[in-house]
């Protein structure tokens, strides 16, 4: 089939197949675009097509297969879902967790993205330097600064800092 040809059966093909496939899938959206895609698999072999071969038939057939493939992907997705569903209850963060992303939030921000993209992310320290635009050098004294820093928000009645009313963390009466 030449491709004048095909662009005629393709003209004149196409709205009753997409009807036919609409029929089969109940939905117009899939019917178009599993037929769409079964003219395009047929474009790839428009070379074998002869008009008095049924081309129609082979497209049909392989359109009625892409919407039946489709929907057994959907279903086993939905089956996959309704096994592994979210428990009722989720537990929300542990006070460890607020107490670090406190921590992390009083960070300056270069410190507080080197952190997070090294002990994080897991990125070495020269894929850090390479995503933030610094110097290797400085993303490690970001990290060695940002973690003394953290250390002392995560435990300041250990580093006898004060905190922000002056007072020393250990000394507080509880």
């Amino acid at each position: 089939m030449t491709e004048e040809e095909f662009d005629i059966f393709y003209a004149s093909a196409f709205p009753r197949l997409v009807g036919q496939v609409y029929a089969v899938t109940g939905d117009l959206a899939e019917a178009q675009d599993v037929v769409q895609e079964a003219f395009v698999r047929a474009w790839d072999r428009r070379r074998e097509m002869l008009a008095d071969e049924a081309p129609e038939a082979w497209v049909r057939t392989v359109a009625v297969r892409l919407a039946i493939s489709r929907w057994r992907r959907a279903r086993r997705w939905l089956e996959l879902v309704r096994h592994n569903a979210v428990p009722e209850h989720v537990p929300g963060p542990g006070p460890e967790h607020a107490a670090l992303v406190q921590a992390l939030r009083r960070l300056p921000q270069a410190q507080r993205t080197a952190i997070v993209l090294h002990h994080l992310c897991d990125l070495s320290v020269e894929q850090v330097a390479s995503e933030t635009g610094a110097a290797v050098g400085t993303v490690k004294a970001r990290l060695s600064r940002g973690r003394a820093a953290l250390a002392a928000h995560l435990a300041p009645e250990r580093t006898g800092l004060r905190n922000d009313s002056g007072e020393k963390e250990g000394d507080r009466v509880r």
